[in-house]
């Protein structure tokens, strides 16, 4: 990847095309050229809605996907990917792929960050010991994440498919768990630096078909973007995940992801 051209301060975008840990359907490893794809489609500009205008701001590059050529280790590619941003002092937007890309983008950050708050938007807590008799599945993460001590704070909002399992894993690892059923629209005070973990599937399938998961009863766009415009924290890390093109209608979900990726970027560079 092209480290050599970010400089301390700026933001990298880098794709992680893995669904190999998705049960259900796959798709997800499809993801990050989508993204891009609908976002330089021509249909709308590169400005976030702060005014920041990515298309002529200096502060950031997509270095492109990460090559994931060995199957048996691209969990660590990953990780030293990610690596290699971070030691240039820049942050990091990632996009998936399904979930389990997070894990190993934390494992790195947990280098470089080791006070870092994780707030975690999904439909759900990702927390399972294992599924399937993966424990590196995309319904995992977390729990490699608290048993690892690699976030010092996990916030999840959003979730609505908490069962017995998770709800006991969630109290045994301290993790702050907002369900969608009780949720007023306000988050707890989030502690910096800070790393947010946006998996699609959070919002109401109205508004994102374009995932493998559909979960009624979600976020609204509006919704999910006036928590991003709200941090009030330094927000050093972000990833979008779990978009599946093969689901989604006429790239709607798609184009919601590009608009994530552009107030991200810019609430990084601001």
């Amino acid at each position: 990847m092209r480290y050599a051209e970010l400089q301390p301060g700026m933001v990298a975008v880098i794709g992680l095309p893995l669904d190999e840990n998705s049960s259900f359907l796959h798709g997800a490893a499809q993801a990050p050229a989508k993204i891009r794809k609908v976002l330089l489609d021509g249909s709308s500009n590169l400005c976030a809605e702060s005014g920041l205008d990515l298309g002529t701001h200096p502060g950031w590059r997509d270095l492109g996907d990460v090559q994931l050529g060995s199957p048996e280790a691209p969990l660590a590619q990953i990780e030293s990917a990610v690596a290699g941003v971070l030691e240039r002092g820049a942050r990091l937007l990632s996009l998936g792929g399904d979930h389990s890309v997070t894990y190993p983008v934390l494992r790195a950050f947990s280098r470089y960050y080791p006070n870092l708050t994780v707030l975690h938007l999904d439909a759900h807590p990702d927390l399972y010991d294992e599924l399937d008799g993966n424990r590196y599945s995309h319904a995992c993460p977390f729990a490699r994440v608290m048993e690892e001590g690699l976030v010092r704070r996990l916030v999840q909002a959003g979730i609505r498919t908490l069962n017995p399992h998770q709800r006991q894993q969630a109290r045994r690892f301290g993790v702050e768990v907002l369900e969608m059923k009780d949720w007023r629209g306000e988050l707890p005070a989030l502690d910096g630096p800070l790393y947010l973990s946006l998996d699609l599937d959070v919002l109401d399938p109205a508004f994102a078909p374009g995932v493998s998961h559909h979960e009624p009863g979600g976020l609204s766009v509006r919704e999910v973007l006036r928590i991003l415009q709200r941090l009030e924290v330094p927000l050093v890390g972000a990833d979008i995940v779990e978009l599946n093109p093969l689901r989604d209608v006429v790239d709607m979900t798609a184009k919601v992801a590009a608009k994530f990726y552009k107030e991200l970027v810019a609430r990084m560079l601001g």
